[in-house]
C-alpha cells in the first residue's frame, strides 16, 4: 500500500530588516480610515502621510495604501507619535466674512478655528468659502465623511444666495443652466433663480461641484460681479437661524442624513 504524498510545508516569508517592512498582514480597517477617524485629516491627506514613509504599525513603516491594521489592539503611529481614535464630532457654522476656511494660514489672516470654543476634538472645514464670502460650513473630524462631502463625483448640493452688480440676461443665466465654459473647461449644469429683482439682484444658485471661486469666476466672466456671496445650505444641512460667527453641534438627524448622502 503506497504512503499519501506529503504535504508540502510553507515557511514563512521573510519579513526582511526591522523597520522597514511595507506590508502589515493583520486583518482590520484600512490605515488611512483608521487616521481619518481620529482626527488627524481628510482619507486622502492620510494617505499622502502613508506614502511619505511617516506610518507605523506596531513599530514597523507602512507604506503600502491596502495595508489595514486592527485600532484596537495594533499600535498606529504618525511621526512616532500614538493614533487614539476620536469621537466623531460634526459641527455646522455660519461663517462670516473676513475668515479663511483653513486650520491655519500663511498670510496670518484669521481662519474659522478661531470662532470654536471648547470642541473636544481636532476639527477641520469641509470645502472652502473664500476669505470675502459668507454662510454655512462643516466642520469634522470625520476623515471619510469629509472626503465624501467633498469629492465631485458624489454631486452634494450646495445652495448659495449672490447678490450682482446688474441684472444679467436671460441668455446668460440659460448658459450657466446649460453647463458655462470657464478657462476652457465645461463646468457641470447649475439652478439659477431670481429671488429679487432690482438694479443689484438677488440671485439663487444651486451647484453640484464646487470648483475654487466658481460663482464669482462665473459671474465675473460675464461682465456682472458678485457683491455678496452667502451660502445658505450645505447638502442637507440648513439652518437660516444661525447667527453669523455662531456654530452648533449637528444633530443625529442631520448626522443620518449626512451618513445616507
Amino acid at each position: 500500500m503506497r504512503k499519501p504524498p506529503k504535504k508540502p510545508v510553507r515557511r514563512p516569508a521573510d519579513p526582511g530588516p526591522a523597520g522597514t517592512r511595507t506590508r502589515v498582514p493583520s486583518p482590520g480597517e484600512r490605515l488611512q480610515k483608521i487616521l481619518a477617524h481620529a482626527g488627524v485629516d481628510s482619507r486622502r491627506k492620510c494617505e499622502e502621510l502613508i506614502l511619505a514613509g511617516r506610518v507605523r504599525v506596531n513599530g514597523t513603516v507602512v507604506t503600502e495604501l491596502g495595508a489595514k491594521a486592527d485600532p484596537r489592539r495594533d499600535e498606529v503611529t504618525l511621526d512616532f507619535q500614538p493614533i487614539r481614535r476620536e469621537e466623531a464630532v460634526y459641527i455646522l457654522m455660519n461663517k462670516p466674512k473676513g475668515y479663511v476656511t483653513t486650520v491655519k494660514d500663511d498670510q496670518g489672516r484669521p481662519t474659522v478655528m478661531a470662532l470654536l470654543k471648547g470642541v473636544p476634538a481636532r476639527v477641520y472645514p469641509v470645502g472652502r468659502l473664500d476669505f470675502n464670502s459668507e454662510g454655512l460650513l462643516l466642520l469634522t473630524n470625520d476623515g471619510e465623511l469629509a472626503q465624501r462631502m467633498g469629492a465631485p463625483e458624489f454631486h452634494i448640493p450646495k445652495i448659495y444666495l449672490v447678490k450682482v452688480h446688474r441684472i444679467p440676461s436671460r441668455e446668460i443665466l440659460d448658459e450657466f443652466r446649460a453647463g458655462f465654459r470657464l478657462s476652457g473647461r465645461r463646468l457641470k449644469p447649475c439652478q439659477v433663480e431670481m429671488v429679487e429683482r432690482s438694479e443689484n439682484p438677488w440671485l439663487r444658485i444651486t451647484l453640484i461641484e464646487g470648483k475654487n471661486r466658481q460663482i464669482r469666476r462665473m459671474f465675473e466672466a460675464v461682465g456682472h460681479p458678485v457683491h455678496k456671496l452667502r451660502r445658505i445650505q450645505f447638502g442637507p444641512l440648513e439652518d437660516p437661524a444661525l447667527k453669523p460667527g455662531a456654530w452648533r453641534f449637528l444633530t443625529p438627524q442631520e448626522i443620518g442624513a449626512l451618513k445616507h448622502l
